[in-house]
C-alpha cells in the first residue's frame, strides 16, 4: 500500500473506497444492497462508525466516516469481513442468482491467490483512505461520493439513486 493512503490520524474523518476482487458487479440485487446497509448500520450501532456520506455500487463502495470508538482500519477491515462472510452466505443460498457458480468461482480464485486468504475473497485489500482536513476538502468527497452514480450513468440527479446518503442531503 502506498504511503499516501494510510490511516495516520484514529480521529480523523476519512474518505474511503473498496471494490470487490476483479471489480465484479456484485451489488445488483435488493438483498446484496440490504445486506450492506444492514452490516453499515451494525457498524454505527455498536462500533462507533459515524458515517457523513455513502454511495454503493455495483462493484464498489464510497465512504466519508470517522471512527470513534476503535481505530479506523479496524472498523473497515471488521466492516469488510463481516460482509464478505455474509454476502458469500447470501450468494451461496440464492437459488435465483444466474452467476452464482461463477461468482463463488471468483472469490475462490481470489482467495487462493492471496496469501493472507485461506478461502474466498470478497473484497480487494486496499481502502485507499484519504484524512479530509478542511471543510471545501470534506465537500469535494462528498460530492464526489454523490456523483459516482451520475457519473456512471445510472441517474440524472444524485439524489434518485437509491443506494447513497444523496436523498438525505438533498432533503
Amino acid at each position: 500500500m502506498s504511503r499516501n493512503y494510510k490511516f495516520r490520524n484514529p480521529e480523523g474523518l476519512y474518505f474511503v473506497s473498496f471494490a470487490t476482487v476483479f471489480w465484479i458487479d456484485v451489488f445488483v440485487r435488493m438483498e446484496y444492497f440490504d445486506c450492506l446497509i444492514k452490516n453499515l448500520n451494525f457498524c454505527v450501532d455498536n462500533k462507533g462508525m459515524e458515517i457523513y456520506s455513502w454511495c454503493i455500487m455495483p462493484s464498489h463502495v464510497h465512504l466519508v466516516f470517522k471512527s470513534t470508538v476503535q481505530k479506523p482500519e479496524e472498523l473497515i477491515r471488521d466492516f469488510k469481513s463481516l460482509t464478505s462472510k455474509r454476502m458469500i452466505a447470501l450468494i451461496k443460498d440464492n437459488n435465483q442468482e444466474s452467476r452464482q457458480e461463477w461468482l463463488l468461482n471468483s472469490f475462490k480464485k481470489a482467495g487462493q491467490a492471496n496469501s493472507n486468504n485461506n478461502n474466498n475473497q470478497f473484497w480487494q485489500q486496499h481502502n485507499k483512505p484519504i484524512e479530509l482536513w478542511s471543510a471545501a476538502v470534506i465537500e469535494h468527497k462528498i460530492d464526489y461520493t454523490h456523483n459516482n452514480p451520475v457519473v456512471a450513468g445510472f441517474v440524472e440527479n444524485d439524489y434518485e439513486y437509491l443506494h447513497s446518503s444523496a436523498r438525505d442531503y438533498a432533503g
